[in-house]
């Protein structure tokens, strides 16, 4: 794939640390890496971003940034605020066509969920992947509630006609619940989808060169990575109930 959508089942599921992960695993595998920012909210001017976090952690990609607004809302209520023209999918599109001509990797990470509206006519990432034909990559959470928004997460990228890659655990817990375990297996079914990676809790506060080392431990081999949900799943087991 060349062109890669990353979006989540919703905000502060870790999809800019996902991002950042399976960009420096791609980096780690010889490969050239862009990352795309259609839209970034709730930073103002002059700030890093989510595109400088991706950089910060991942090494040498390409950053683009399409628009930016100061408050921290979805793309098309954050334009209307600030005044601000929001960025549509058509232009979404030709800049991810842009990248792809001269990368061998474009990820183009979205803002909140997959439906979140970037204009006032409703457009969203879906409508920017339509139009690129691009797989969708979908960050979850790992515990109680998951299974619900992975779930219609992957029935709505169906009913659109778009590939889902897989899913990637954001924020894999140190200690995880009996919830958290099980949804290792049930995660697959619910989003019509491999599992395809667990990013450890609190992994975007490691220094750059950890971050970087770890990063194809987190994700399969379609990420370009090493890991594995069979053996993943093995460690955090949930045995049958014994009441």
């Amino acid at each position: 794939m060349s062109v890669l959508v990353v979006t989540g089942t919703g905000t502060e599921v870790g999809k800019t640390v996902v991002t950042a992960a399976v960009a420096a695993a791609a980096l780690a595998a010889g490969r050239s890496v862009a990352v795309l920012k259609p839209a970034q909210t709730g930073v103002a001017p002059g700030e890093p971003g989510d595109v400088a976090e991706v950089r910060r952690l991942a090494g040498p990609v390409t950053g683009a940034e399409l628009a930016r607004f100061p408050e921290p809302l979805a793309p098309d209520t954050a334009a209307r605020r600030a005044g601000l023209a929001p960025v549509g999918p058509e232009e979404i599109a030709q800049a991810a066509r842009e990248l792809a001509a001269s990368h061998d990797l474009v990820l183009v990470e979205g803002a909140g969920g997959l439906l979140v509206r970037l204009d006032e006519a409703g457009a969203t990432l879906a409508d920017a992947a339509g139009l690129l034909d691009a797989p969708v990559l979908v960050v979850v959470q790992a515990g109680l509630g998951t299974l619900n928004t992975t779930t219609l997460t992957g029935e709505a990228l169906r009913s659109r006609g778009l590939a889902c890659a897989g899913v990637v655990i954001g924020s894999w817990p140190a200690e995880p619940d009996l919830a958290t375990r099980c949804n290792l297996a049930d995660l697959p079914g619910a989003a019509g989808a491999p599992l395809l990676g667990a990013v450890p809790e609190g992994a975007g506060a490691l220094g750059p060169e950890a971050f970087r080392a770890a990063a194809p431990g987190w994700l399969g081999a379609d990420l370009s990575g090493t890991w594995t949900a069979e053996r993943f799943a093995s460690e955090y087991a949930a045995g049958p109930y014994r009441g």
